[in-house]
């Protein structure tokens, strides 16, 4: 795991933020991720790593969301780390396996957001989630494959997601929106 701690802390260093929140976010997730042994495994404690994909169309008009069954909301596929070669293969796994949708690396530059969020307690011991979300371009009508894990999986307009997301979701799907059309 001592890979997915590196590779967590560059991609925290090589955050560009945006925003105020940005600014905070990244200086939350540097504290977690001072070393290579950062928080990356379910078992590191209850506050960890998790990995995710924000899955687009071309035209970028529609997103890939799964009905997190724990959770109750919509969001995007993603979930805890594993044996993963890094951050970014980690969100690919989740999203095949939530999905169905195989997709190749993204394109650099990558694009991607941190995400520090509380957890119910339907989450057991898991407290929070440090999350870095991947953006990910699919080709148009991508079939969608339900999962074990997912409620429900479909496409949604970006310009009208469903009511049940969690907090700050939708202002987290337009930043990537706007660093995709940068």
């Amino acid at each position: 795991m001592t890979a997915l701690g590196a590779d967590m802390r560059e991609l925290v260093a090589g955050y560009s933020p945006r925003s105020p929140r940005d600014r905070l976010t990244r200086a939350d997730f540097a504290l977690f991720f001072t070393d290579d042994e950062g928080p990356v495994a379910r078992g590191d404690g209850p506050s960890h790593a998790t990995a995710s994909a924000f899955v687009f169309d071309p035209s970028l008009t529609q997103i890939a969301l799964v009905f997190h069954g724990k959770g109750r909301f919509w969001v995007q596929p993603g979930g805890h780390l594993e044996d993963d070669a890094s951050i970014v293969a980690a969100a690919l796994r989740e999203l095949e396996e939530e999905t169905g949708i195989a997709a190749g690396l993204p394109s650099a530059p990558l694009v991607y957001d941190l995400d520090h969020h509380a957890l119910s307690a339907a989450f057991g011991r898991c407290a929070s989630h440090l999350d870095v979300g991947v953006a990910l371009v699919v080709p148009a009508n991508s079939p969608l494959t339900l999962s074990d894990e997912s409620g429900d999986v479909r496409w949604w307009p970006v310009d009208a997601l469903p009511h049940d997301v969690p907090e700050g979701f939708e202002m987290r799907v337009r930043a990537i929106l706007e660093r995709l059309n940068a």
